[in-house]
């Protein structure tokens, strides 16, 4: 069993940075990739980043590569989420995850976090 706990998340106005933490109680951290997802209201949950075990390997989806980046410290079994340049249709429920396989697909994924507001304002 995980426990995700994301934290980070708040009000920001578009252009403008937040950074999201998830601090993840589990086993062998390093052996799970971990992603970040976003669920807008009325709308699937959405794949963002995702992050391998070792930190080696990390993929974007396209609408926010060049402005989000994801890392890791496995010494503090915690993944974080830096984005920049916001912007209003950034605006979601944030949720970081974990999987033993490396993936996009939110099916693939073990353990959730409870998920954080991120809102931008225009």
């Amino acid at each position: 069993q995980a426990q995700l706990v994301e934290s980070g998340g708040g009000l920001v106005q578009a252009g403008g940075s937040l950074r999201l933490s998830c601090a993840a109680s589990v086993r062998t951290f390093s052996s799970y990739a971990m992603g970040w997802f976003r669920q807008a209201p009325g709308l699937e949950r959405e794949f963002v980043a995702v992050i391998s075990g070792s930190g080696g390997m990390t993929s974007y989806a396209d609408s926010v590569k060049g402005r989000f980046t994801i890392s890791r410290d496995n010494a503090k079994n915690t993944v974080y989420l830096q984005m920049n340049s916001l912007k209003p249709e950034d605006t979601a429920v944030y949720y970081c995850a974990a999987t033993r396989y490396y993936s996009t697909n939110y099916a693939r994924y073990d353990y959730w976090g409870q998920g954080t507001q991120v809102t931008v304002s225009s």
